[in-house]
């Protein structure tokens, strides 16, 4: 058992959790959206809310019970043209209400993969952690749409369900027996990891699946254009990778960790501090497809030091031990 320093500690290094909601218009995603907030706030927490919008106007937000503070994106995809506005949002709401957790609700446009850019930039700033992609699929629309396989409302129908890390096939009441077989069968082609979950009206109890807490869920995030299959549960299967520094780290080995990272970690960005001194001081890092760039900052107001890794299917303990041995080195320097 953790002492009471300890237990402070842990308290204050905890990021706050953030879930991603995705599918089309009409799929369930706001239904489902007004259970994850109940479930949240009979577990005592402080939930907040983004919702993204193409139009002008937000109605769903008017379904969000006024003690739950929200954030609209109005006007624009949240995975594109606002992406940057994502991470100063998730700031804003962090900075104004303190939330223990953050729901986003993302347009049916929005490509997850894309959207981790925004919460890589709030990373920065907030301790926050991408936790779950939550994609709610209209049933009897994936199979309409399915069947012919063309047309891009269906591409963006199957790259949300390959980045979901739990799948919900909603309207499950409106599909015969052999029809549901056919959905299950359609998604798990797309996506061969995360668990399926039939509902109807978005109604589960597999709260630990949709959260990302269980260590079956977490055996199970996909990757987002298929793969090998999963072998064992230390080898999570995730999406983004968070980690906050303990202090500075040697220049020379954190490029050469980077120089390292295998191809299915293809993206990674973040602040770090060098103790060398021939580099100075503060960075912001970028690396993309095996290249890798460095600027010196000097933030104005507080910036955190975090890096945060995305990719397909590789594995997280690894990373992390990569990551901390750089920081055990300087510790016992």
């Amino acid at each position: 058992m953790e002492n009471l320093s300890e237990a402070g500690e842990s308290i204050a290094m905890r990021a706050i959790p953030v879930y991603v909601l995705t599918g089309f218009l009409g799929s369930g995603k706001t239904t489902l959206l007004t259970r994850l907030l109940e479930r949240l706030k009979s577990e005592g927490k402080r939930p907040a809310v983004i919702m993204n919008e193409l139009g002008d106007i937000n109605l769903d937000g008017q379904l969000v019970e006024r003690d739950v503070p929200m954030a609209e994106m109005l006007s624009g995809c949240i995975c594109c043209s606002m992406r940057g506005d994502l991470g100063l949002t998730i700031d804003g709401l962090i900075g104004l209400h303190g939330p223990d957790a953050i729901v986003i609700e993302a347009t049916g446009a929005a490509n997850p993969m894309e959207l981790l850019d925004g919460v890589t930039e709030a990373a920065m700033y907030r301790k926050v952690e991408l936790k779950s992609v939550i994609a709610v699929v209209d049933g009897p629309q994936l199979l309409a749409r399915g069947r012919d396989g063309k047309g891009r409302t269906f591409k963006l129908m199957r790259d949300g369900i390959r980045c979901g890390t739990a799948l919900l096939l909603n309207k499950a009441d409106k599909l015969a027996p052999e029809e549901l077989v056919e959905a299950q069968q359609l998604m798990r082609g797309m996506n061969a990891h995360a668990p399926i979950l039939p509902t109807v009206r978005c109604d589960t109890e597999a709260w630990d699946l949709l959260f990302g807490t269980s260590q079956d869920a977490a055996s199970r995030v996909p990757e987002c254009t298929g793969g090998s299959h999963v072998h064992e549960h230390s080898h999570q299967h995730v999406m983004a990778l968070t980690h906050y520094w303990r202090g500075p780290v040697d220049s020379e080995a954190f490029e050469r960790l980077l120089g390292e990272l295998p191809d299915n970690i293809y993206r990674a960005k973040g602040i770090v501090s060098f103790s060398d001194t021939s580099r100075g001081s503060r960075f912001l890092f970028q690396y993309a497809y095996k290249e890798s760039d460095f600027i010196r900052i000097e933030p104005q107001g507080e910036v955190l030091d975090v890096a945060v890794f995305i990719g397909e299917h590789f594995s997280k303990e690894e990373l992390l031990g990569k990551l901390r041995a750089l920081e055990e080195v300087e510790d016992k320097s």
